[in-house]
């Protein structure tokens, strides 16, 4: 196994590993622990090359930093990908390497699921290092977070709709959901609950096969998602979707989904966004339920279910705020966010100061 360092600004430490006999590629970044470890999940994608699962794991382990500022689970941003097709190329020992490789870290950096991978992946990953969360609860974790996350994601869904409509009510909606996946699916099983309907699209055929099936979705092709006439889009799959080449072609007016990192620019495309008059639910404080509730592994006590799941309904009032600030100060949602999560990563920063035996 061969650990090499990736200088990167900005960054407390970025790595790449490769061990040919597991054959594992993969990558960590730690972003930020000021507020506390970093916790953050674990990714098996087919990247293209190396430069796009650098990019991916420093923009993922980034808003990692942010997500876990927001919604204040003590915890820092990291993440971590694995180059290779999940659906062909999982094997015990390509995990087991990976478990090293965590461990390497020294408990800076503590994984989970996240896209491609699983709790039985993670079952193998923990076998060479104790630094896992989001195991079963027969094993003593929190169990598979997804459906957590799309928790969150309903509460943030329901808070926008506030935003954009003045109710909550989502009965006769017409929901675009990219990727009815292990996110989406309960998520929109929760809209359907709630009276919305669904178009999805998806390039797994299976998940678009069961959201038809179950949900009586409608489905479209990947690319025609973006010019469905909808109430919501909701991105549930990979992130950069909100770019120069779809944002004119939405037809929505409220953007709530699972995704991490939807912006391709944060700055300018949150611009673009709020320019055509669409309430934009940033992806790092609408999607928190999952690390929400993985977080909960780490306190003192042990993991509390209800502790989590109170946690979690907050998104509610944290994503109305966010909006209300955005409105107020006539700034971009994203702004909003943003400057909430660095009020409180300078707050933590100070108590650690203050607590430094050079401040006494």
């Amino acid at each position: 196994m061969k650990i090499t360092t990736i200088e990167q600004a900005g960054y407390e430490r970025v790595a790449k590993c490769e061990d040919p006999a597991a054959g594992l590629t993969a990558y960590i970044a730690v972003h930020n622990t000021t507020l506390g470890p970093a916790l953050g999940g674990l990714r098996m994608w087919k990247y293209d090359n190396e430069k796009a699962a650098i990019t991916d794991v420093l923009r993922l382990s980034r808003g990692m930093t942010f997500k876990s500022a927001v919604a204040k689970t003590g915890l820092g941003g990291g993440k971590s990908v694995i180059v290779g097709n999940p659906r062909t190329e999982k094997t015990a020992k390509l995990f087991e390497a990976m478990g090293r490789f965590v461990d390497s870290f020294g408990g800076q950096y503590i994984t989970a699921e996240d896209v491609g991978v699983g709790i039985e992946d993670l079952m193998h990953v923990r076998k060479t290092t104790q630094w896992v969360t989001g195991l079963s609860r027969a094993d003593g974790g929190s169990g598979n977070p997804s459906p957590y996350t799309a928790l969150g994601c309903f509460e943030g869904v329901k808070a926008a709709a506030i935003e954009a409509w003045g109710s909550d009510d989502l009965k006769g909606k017409v929901v675009a959901m990219q990727g009815p996946g292990n996110v989406g699916f309960p998520l929109g099983e929760q809209l359907v609950k709630a009276g919305a309907r669904l178009v999805v699209c998806d390039v797994n055929q299976d998940s678009v096969d069961r959201a038809v099936s179950q949900l009586g979705a409608t489905a479209v092709m990947p690319n025609d998602i973006y010019d469905v006439p909808c109430d919501i889009f909701s991105p549930c799959a990979l992130g950069g979707i909100l770019n120069d080449d779809t944002i004119p072609r939405l037809k929505c007016k409220v953007i709530a989904g699972a995704a991490n990192n939807q912006l391709l620019d944060e700055v300018r495309h949150a611009a673009a966004v709020t320019a055509r008059g669409m309430v934009y639910a940033p992806d790092y404080v609408i999607n928190a339920g999952g690390i929400i509730n993985v977080s909960l592994e780490l306190e003192k006590g042990g993991y509390n279910e209800a502790a989590a799941m109170k946690k979690i309904h907050n998104i509610f009032d944290a994503l109305r705020s966010i909006f209300e600030t955005a409105r107020k100060q006539k700034i971009t949602t994203h702004a909003a966010a943003q400057a909430v999560a660095e009020a409180n990563i300078a707050a933590g920063l100070a108590k650690k100061k203050a607590a430094s035996p050079a401040a006494r």
